[in-house]
């Protein structure tokens, strides 16, 4: 099996198909998550905006999905809840909102709390920062989201294929294939080297996204859809509310938009905008209408500028329509869900995957395998071992040690998670290891950039285990720092040097000049 494409898409087929045993091989001509699966709201969620359009089944499948993932990862998917401000440019009624979240919560067997609607002077109560000059109610309702970045969601499921008998590797690309004697063979480009590659597959997986139809041209394959792309943003900026829990307004253009919290920082967005190529930058206009946005609806010290923004994300998602129709018009284009759709050619052995999302992740993996059994590659019975955290047995054991070795009490650092947490989340069981390597060193518990939430066995076990091949994979997707600290803090902070020097030894400042190009680069750390 060769998968091309190591977004979250290509990450679950690895895994599903690893965990039954079947030979695997990924790779991505980026890293790991590095397009669109980087790019997401971190939201886990039955779609439920999707009411609006009557697509029961989509939003019941979606929801079973969630419930899905907050049992198999606990520490990793949590509820949260969400507090819609209903003003004049909501489409509907407070009445109908209510009807529908409570429609919502009923197809989502229960398992989140029940919502609630809400006058406008509880909205004031729950959220004082809301302006309530045009609310005319509210409602509140719960779904799930990530604790940590979609990113690192998305290679934990590359660490299980890898766990399980995998081949992966990012930065290597497919350069062309060809299919005889009932075999593909796969001439590949490690772009670090220049090096060329090859591999034989019995079967190719298209799981490349945005590109899938670019992949599908190049294997010679005609498929019953294709994508058109949707790009999205998102700005973050310092917390806007303290209170854990995400916010929704309706914009001008009478499209849900949200303040999603991420630790110290509230990410606003997203927009929908139709695009024409696989990948999309933020414009200034992008800034100037989420910026307008909330100002109209939050009441704030001084109005959010750009030079609030600390970061930005920016993704085009990969929207699904049928290969034989004319291109959607924009009013139904704009109604399009985040459904996917496996399409399977017997004759050459290829398995595309269309569209999806993250919340639907684990069915994708399953369906994936499924068609590729199909196609009459034997594979062991599921088991279920490719997802999900550790068991609770383990976590407990985990927290003991902890405890007794006082880790929480190592550092004092205001508004964050205790460390025990963030390490059994994150990690794992790997956290075991981590535990033993403070021991020994307690310095392997400190920070190792001023801003940024992270300690020293964290960045000690990245270089070892989550395959960084350039700076960015660190910063932006093994961890979130470039996400929540500004770019002139990280460049600033002493201990950028030693990040680069634990992750890529002796080329670390080739690696550092890489990431910053012509920009100044730091030149000291300080000492441990």
């Amino acid at each position: 099996m060769l998968i091309v494409g190591g977004g979250i898409n290509g990450a679950v087929a690895a895994a599903s198909l690893a965990g039954r045993n079947v030979k695997v091989g990924l790779i991505d001509r980026g890293d790991f998550a590095g397009v669109t699966s980087q790019e997401s709201s971190n939201l886990v969620w039955g779609g439920f905006k999707y009411l609006e359009n009557y697509d029961l089944r989509l939003v019941r499948k979606l929801c079973m999905s969630r419930n899905r993932l907050m049992k198999a990862y606990p520490a990793n998917v949590r509820e949260i809840g969400f507090l819609a401000a209903m003003g004049r440019t909501a489409p509907f009624p407070q009445w109908l909102a209510g009807l529908g979240a409570y429609s919502y919560w009923a197809i989502g067997n229960l398992k989140t709390a029940a919502p609630r609607l809400l006058t406008p002077q509880t909205v004031g109560q729950l959220e004082p920062i809301v302006n309530l000059s045009d609310v005319k109610g509210g409602l509140e309702y719960f779904d799930a989201h990530l604790k940590d970045n979609d990113a690192r969601f998305v290679f934990s499921f590359v660490r299980s294929a890898l766990d399980l008998g995998a081949r992966a590797a990012n930065y290597v690309e497919m350069v062309s294939a060809e299919r005889g004697a009932g075999r593909w063979r796969a001439e590949l480009r490690d772009l670090e080297t220049g090096a060329p590659l090859s591999c034989t597959a019995k079967v190719i997986v298209n799981a490349a996204g945005p590109f899938a139809d670019p992949v599908n041209q190049q294997l010679g394959v005609r498929t019953d859809h294709r994508i058109v792309h949707s790009k999205g943003i998102h700005l973050v900026v310092d917390q806007l509310t303290p209170n854990n829990r995400v916010l929704a307004f309706f914009d001008d253009t009478r499209r849900l938009f949200y303040v999603i919290p991420m630790g110290r920082r509230s990410v606003i967005g997203t927009t929908d905008t139709r695009v024409d190529a696989p990948t999309d930058h933020v414009t200034d206009e992008d800034r100037t209408f989420l910026l307008a946005q909330i100002n109209d609806r939050l009441e704030l010290e001084s109005p959010l500028t750009t030079d609030d923004i600390i970061s930005e994300r920016c993704g085009t998602r990969p929207l699904v329509v049928s290969s034989d129709g004319n291109d959607q018009r924009e009013a139904d284009w704009t109604s399009l869900s985040r459904k996917h759709e496996i399409d399977v050619d017997a004759d050459q052995n290829v398995v595309t995957i269309f569209g999806g999302k993250l919340t639907d992740c684990l069915n994708v993996g399953e369906e994936i395998a499924d068609a590729v059994e199909a196609l009459g590659i034997g594979m062991e019975p599921d088991d279920g071992q490719w997802f999900g955290e550790a068991p609770v047995q383990s976590q407990r054991a985990f927290y003991r040690q902890a405890r007794g070795m006082g880790l929480d009490d190592m550092r004092d650092k205001p508004g964050v998670e205790p460390l025990s947490d963030r390490l059994w989340r994150r990690y794992g069981r790997r956290a075991f290891d981590m535990l033993d390597d403070i021991r020994q060193d307690p310095a392997m518990a400190e920070d190792i950039m001023d801003s940024a939430d992270y300690i020293r066995v964290e960045l000690h076990h990245t270089a070892e285990d989550e395959m960084v091949t350039r700076l960015d994979d660190f910063l932006r997707r093994r961890s979130k720092i470039s996400q929540v600290v500004c770019e002139e803090d990280i460049r600033g902070s002493a201990g950028l040097l030693e990040v680069a020097e634990v992750l890529f030894g002796p080329g670390a400042g080739d690696k550092l000049a890489e990431y910053y190009g012509e920009r100044s680069l730091p030149r000291t750390r300080e000492p441990r």
